[in-house]
């Protein structure tokens, strides 16, 4: 019994998030419990302590960077991410620098400088660092990339909460809620909960016709572009 782990017990107030026309965005509430052999917090132990992280389906991203030829910016260089993820949102008891080394850090990828972005290109490491630094910076700025330290809060020692913002623009997809229970810089116990983001009613409609019949809703777009172009140019002419 002196030997057993602790086992996380975790849950977030929403499996499912609909996005419909008037999504302006969502609060997510992550808690859940940490179970001790013997049902009670080992005396004379460092307080233990919580990291969250609320992750979203990976993707390809191809960045480019602009330079100013004869005082026009033109594309310059680029690089190609093979599975950035296109959410990324980190919550913590305590600043993460000072729960885990930098090595347990880039082992479970916890804080945005600890991402794997699995670059493509064979650029030099100097040009591949300054692209996955913008790359980050752009996420931060859209709020796609978010750290909240000491978001984290834990009672008793035993139940924890915390809140995570999903922005209005977030992607749609299965995203993960991964809790992670950490003392001395070791991680003792991990569990991980799904989360479904999709969009509802006419945008869910679209999003599948445009998915399932690709070559029509380009046509019908097209088409209902060059009608509204009409109507709107008939209109202006008559007034």
């Amino acid at each position: 019994m002196g030997q057993a782990k602790p086992v996380l017990v975790p849950d977030v107030s929403q499996r499912a998030i609909e996005i419909a026309y008037s999504f302006t965005g969502a609060d997510l509430l992550l808690f859940g419990a940490i179970l001790y052999p013997g049902g009670q917090v080992p005396a004379g132990e460092k307080p233990a302590d919580i990291v969250v992280v609320v992750r979203g389906p990976t993707q390809s991203i191809l960045l480019r960077e602009k330079e100013k030829v004869a005082g026009i910016w033109v594309n310059a260089a680029s690089a190609r991410y093979r599975s950035a993820p296109s959410f990324y949102a980190i919550a913590s008891s305590r600043p993460i620098q000072t729960i885990v080394d930098e090595r347990q850090r880039a082992i479970y990828e916890l804080g945005v400088d600890s991402l794997q972005l699995s670059p493509v290109s064979t650029a030099p490491a100097d040009v591949q660092a300054r692209f996955g630094q913008g790359l980050v910076e752009l996420k931060t700025r859209a709020g796609l990339y978010v750290e909240n330290p000491r978001a984290v809060e834990i009672t008793d020692g035993v139940l924890y909460r915390a809140r995570v913002t999903i922005p209005a623009r977030v992607p749609v997809g299965r995203f993960t809620a991964e809790t992670f229970l950490i003392r001395d810089g070791r991680v003792l116990a991990a569990a991980v909960r799904d989360i479904d983001i999709r969009k509802s009613g006419f945008e869910r409609f679209v999003a599948r016709a445009a998915q399932r019949a690709g070559l029509l809703y380009g046509l019908v777009a097209v088409a209902l572009s060059v009608g509204l172009g009409w109507i709107a140019g008939t209109i202006a002419r008559r007034v």
